[in-house]
């Protein structure tokens, strides 16, 4: 997001500039025209390498490169539910019942949510803001001016424009873009397909076969589980730090890593061996941001709170506090994190939230390192998580209490006791105080996802 003085995106004298239009940035133009006054002159514009808005939630067929060229940001596939119930993610002043006029079930499909989003942004009229197809090339500060110079490329007529100035930056493209992929002593004689999951886009692909899926955390467990719900063979999930610890339905085993691969052969660090048929790597992502110069770019591994950024989001390095990340968290919390953090970064460029001294930040700054260096399970980190959402709630006046910690823990207890059915719970809305309802088919047998469908249900009491 760039802002042009106080807040346009990459032009003027006065402006601000944002990349990316997915939850983050979207948020932030949300935020920012919710504190607009009739007398403020700054620009906001938002730069989105996308045709539309949506960010990993605009969900496209495509792999590898894009129609221009350029790597796919998404990793979106299409059978994909939510593996969390959206009364944990739901905004306060837009909540699933405002957006569809009924309950819903907890766990909705990827195109319901993509819906909700959607409303939410297109009922604060701000698409006019978002420059789409338009890559960010680079983004410098110049101490002399205190501002940025920020270069795009318009994908369309394939044309770097000319340079623009901005007063702030604000970063929201995400970090789950850029595919971590490790190397495997033989993965070159497989002869089957391996692949990261951000490549991944149909469960459907993988019917019958044997599958390897390397990883222990989210996108292991989700693909594992949809590859099964859509007619897989058996699915070995290797981890290699711990394991899931969950109760695994018939058809899907846990082993420690593996450690070579021979033809259709797997060797595993227990010194057992499976024959598979494909490899999904769900081995994270890296933190990559080309477009910034090196001084302004946040290097960290998934964190619950990446060093370097005061509360989460003021970039500490070169920029003159002028520089702000939203959504870079390992997350518990998504969408209402986001948007409280878009609220202080807007808080803060519009001046109505001064910052403290650079001492001060950083001696916040290593009061939440000490505290995350001492979490050790999902639930110490949904506690953590939840305080630093109520922190920057309580430092922006917000009237809703964000806190939805009792609904995480609840959900991972579920998980544990069984992650076949943890998506056919029903959870409340911590805003309406409205209960979901029951989805009418078990989601193991819930093929049909469309919209139509789930919306416009006959509830299962």
């Amino acid at each position: 997001m760039l802002v042009k003085n106080p807040f346009k995106c990459m032009q003027g004298p006065t402006s601000r500039q944002a990349s990316g239009a997915g939850p983050s940035g979207m948020s932030y133009l949300y935020q920012d025209r919710k504190r607009r006054d009739s007398g403020d002159t700054y620009e906001v514009v938002c730069y989105e390498k996308q045709s539309n808005w949506g960010g990993l939630w605009n969900y496209t067929w495509r792999t590898g490169l894009d129609e221009y060229g350029e790597p796919c940001h998404g990793g979106m596939y299409q059978d994909l539910w939510s593996n969390g119930p959206k009364e944990c993610l739901e905004y306060p002043d837009y909540t699933f019942e405002d957006h569809f006029g009924k309950v819903i079930p907890s766990f909705p499909p990827r195109a319901v949510l993509f819906d909700y989003l959607k409303g939410r942004w297109e009922k604060a009229n701000i698409r006019n803001q978002v420059r789409f197809n338009m890559l960010v090339k680079s983004v410098t500060y110049n101490k002399e001016t205190d501002d940025f110079t920020v270069r795009v490329k318009d994908l369309k007529s394939d044309m770097v424009l000319p340079s623009e100035t901005f007063s702030h930056v604000v970063v929201a493209n995400g970090h789950f873009s850029v595919p971590n992929v490790p190397e495997f002593d033989g993965a070159e004689t497989f002869p089957g397909r391996i692949l990261h999951s951000h490549d991944f886009r149909k469960a459907s692909e993988f019917k019958g076969q044997r599958l390897l899926i390397v990883g222990a955390s989210y996108s292991a467990e989700d693909l594992a589980m949809q590859c099964r719900k859509m007619g897989s063979g058996n699915v070995i999930c290797c981890w290699r730090t711990k394991p899931t610890g969950f109760k695994w339905p018939k058809g899907i085993e846990e082993r420690p890593n593996l450690t070579k691969i021979d033809g259709n052969t797997i060797h595993f660090k227990d010194g057992t061996t499976a024959d598979v048929d494909a490899i999904i790597f769900c081995t994270g992502y890296l933190y990559k941001y080309p477009f910034l110069s090196e001084t302004l770019c946040l290097k960290t591994g998934l964190r619950m709170y990446p060093p370097g950024l005061y509360k989460g989001t003021v970039w500490m390095g070169d920029g003159n506090n002028k520089l702000m990340y939203l959504g870079m968290q390992d997350q518990y919390y998504s969408f209402t994190m986001f948007d409280i953090q878009a609220e202080w970064a807007c808080a803060v460029i519009k001046g109505s939230i001064k910052l403290p001294t650079r001492d001060e930040m950083e001696s916040d700054i290593s009061k939440w390192l000490k505290k995350e260096a001492a979490l050790k399970d999902c639930y110490d980190d949904i506690f953590f998580q939840t305080e630093f959402v109520c922190d920057l709630a309580k430092e922006v006046g917000c009237q809703h209490n964000l806190n939805v910690k009792a609904l995480f823990d609840k959900w991972e207890d579920d998980k544990y006791a069984d992650v076949l059915t943890y998506r056919d719970q029903v959870f409340s809305s911590v805003f309406t105080g409205t209960p979901g309802i029951k989805h009418h088919t078990r989601w193991i047998e819930a093929i049909d996802d469309t919209l139509e469908t789930f919306v416009n249900q006959t509830p299962n009491k």
